[in-house]
């Protein structure tokens, strides 16, 4: 019972020994760890390895280890969210999105604003569950109690309040069909009488909704880990190898060496991602060539406006055939479902089943001439926070494509963020889709539809395939360009019905 009820405590601890940026910090939970285990108590030890499931702990950044500006950035994090969560050390490989990230997080959950604290906490958790994210769930739960939350309200969305439960309906759209939000959705929410939303705090919501939508994408995507902290972080049975010592622990040691069979149990994952086919170096050189072959094609000539709405026409078609048929499980996530309402309720493409989606064109509705002026309207500095982070993420380039450096990658760039927003029937009228086919394989096309329209079908097997010879860091930076892709076309539809509310 005592070890049971210290349990929280000493996970707390076991985080801090490990993901502290501040070395004092560090030792001194090191130091109460190791007195915690001379009194006969047992010490819980991490479970699993690092902050990814995907990416092999030692190609990690480790803290105690980063540079001067890692650093500022880890202290700034921790001080915000009172942890350095896994989120971060995966996002940290690009340190200038990083950066930016915290700062709008930080703004929507902490600062001034039309929402109450417990409010935006309890739409975090909302929007999580939607995709039955748990991580993400677990970590807003803490931060709903600790600014004064009512745990009844964690119970079921029927236990919340009613304001909150009217967004519901919202929410699951937003998530899973955002193309079918129109101005009547809207209207209900602003004139429920007593229960009614304003259009600043709507503006807030919205954004968070979209927010942690993404996020959840991004989670799912890069296969982070529970914290050490929260439940499936940790554990009290002995590990597996047997010159791995739990002692270890409070000398900040782990098991980040133990070797775990694949999928499919012939090579060990830290061999096989590590494994150089020819042809995987054939998939790289082929890609490049297709870009160069692409921007001659452009220079020669250009497709008619005719043209070029029959391509986008055809890859919208084609990206709903677009479909995983994988056997692997995915993550397994404790059930969050008593926080939202209409289970059943799921992503569908916009074609099917007869259903008609008019085409959204940016050139009517753009978030540069429209959505950033309303946001930023009724929600002052977040629109030129979320410009920000949308143009970090769609213009970060290191000029390299795996071992090849001194590349132009904003060809596959533009693609990747064109071909989610197809996805979502957004089309650029400049742009040419037959482009997309040529650049983008059917195993990444698998992984960015599963990723972006449900996240929590993700599995490894997903993440190893598409890009074998490329750097961890670079699929990361993939997995930031969906979050950002996805975050904004929620928002085009979202923004577009606000203002056909308004006008």
């Amino acid at each position: 019972a005592a070890r049971d009820g210290l349990c929280p405590v000493l996970a707390r601890l076991l985080m801090l020994s490990r993901r502290c940026p501040f070395p004092d910090v560090r030792e001194k939970s090191q130091a109460i760890l190791g007195r915690v285990q001379e009194l006969g108590i047992r010490i819980p030890r991490p479970l699993g390895h690092g902050p990814s499931r995907f990416i092999p702990e030692k190609e990690m950044i480790q803290v105690g280890n980063e540079d001067p500006m890692m650093h500022t950035l880890f202290a700034d994090s921790f001080a915000t969210l009172g942890r350095l969560d896994n989120v971060t050390l995966v996002m940290v490989f690009h340190p200038q999105y990083l950066e930016s990230f915290l700062k709008t997080q930080h703004y929507l959950l902490q600062m001034d604003g039309p929402l109450p604290l417990h409010y935006r906490h309890y739409i975090g958790i909302m929007a999580a569950a939607r995709h039955q994210c748990s991580y993400l769930v677990n970590l807003h739960v803490n931060d709903f109690l600790h600014v004064g939350g009512d745990p009844k309200w964690l119970n079921g969305l029927e236990n919340a309040p009613q304001k909150l439960q009217n967004l519901g309906e919202l929410n699951k759209m937003l998530a899973h069909r955002p193309w079918l939000i129109t101005k009547e959705h809207i209207e209900q929410l602003l004139k429920t009488e007593e229960n009614s939303w304003s259009l600043a705090e709507l503006i807030h919501a919205v954004v968070l909704l979209t927010h942690y939508h993404s996020l959840a994408s991004f989670t799912f995507g890069c296969g982070i880990s529970p914290e050490i902290d929260c439940e499936g972080g940790h554990t009290f049975r002995p590990p597996s190898v047997s010159n791995y010592c739990i002692c270890d622990i409070t000398n900040g040691y782990h098991a980040a060496e133990e070797i775990h069979a694949s999928p499919t149990g012939s090579i060990p994952v830290c061999f096989s991602l590590h494994f150089k086919s020819t042809e995987s170096v054939c998939e790289v050189e082929a890609l490049m060539e297709k870009m160069k072959q692409l921007q001659e094609c452009r220079d020669e000539e250009e497709a008619s406006q005719e043209e070029m709405a029959t391509r986008f026409e055809r890859e919208k078609r084609e990206s709903m055939f677009v479909c995983s048929s994988e056997d692997e499980e995915s993550a397994p996530t404790r059930d969050v479902s008593r926080h939202f309402e209409d289970t059943s309720y799921g992503y569908k493409d916009f074609s099917r089943h007869g259903m008609h989606v008019p085409t959204f064109r940016v050139q009517d509705y753009s978030w540069e001439d429209h959505g950033y002026s309303l946001v930023n309207r009724l929600y002052p500095d977040v629109g030129q926070l979320l410009d920000e982070k949308f143009h970090i993420a769609y213009n970060l380039t290191y000029n390299t494509m795996a071992m090849h450096k001194d590349v132009d990658t904003s060809m596959l760039r533009r693609a990747i963020w064109n071909y989610i927003h197809c996805m979502f029937g957004i089309r650029y009228d400049d742009y040419d889709y037959g482009e997309i086919n040529q650049l983008l394989d059917r195993s990444f096309k698998v992984y960015i539809k599963t990723v972006v329209c449900t996240p929590e079908k993700t599995t490894r097997r997903m993440y190893d395939g598409f890009w074998r010879q490329f750097a961890h860091s670079e699929k990361v930076h993939v997995n930031l360009l969906l979050v950002e892709a996805r975050m904004q076309a929620e928002l085009l539809y979202a923004l577009r019905a606000i203002t056909r509310y308004m006008t």
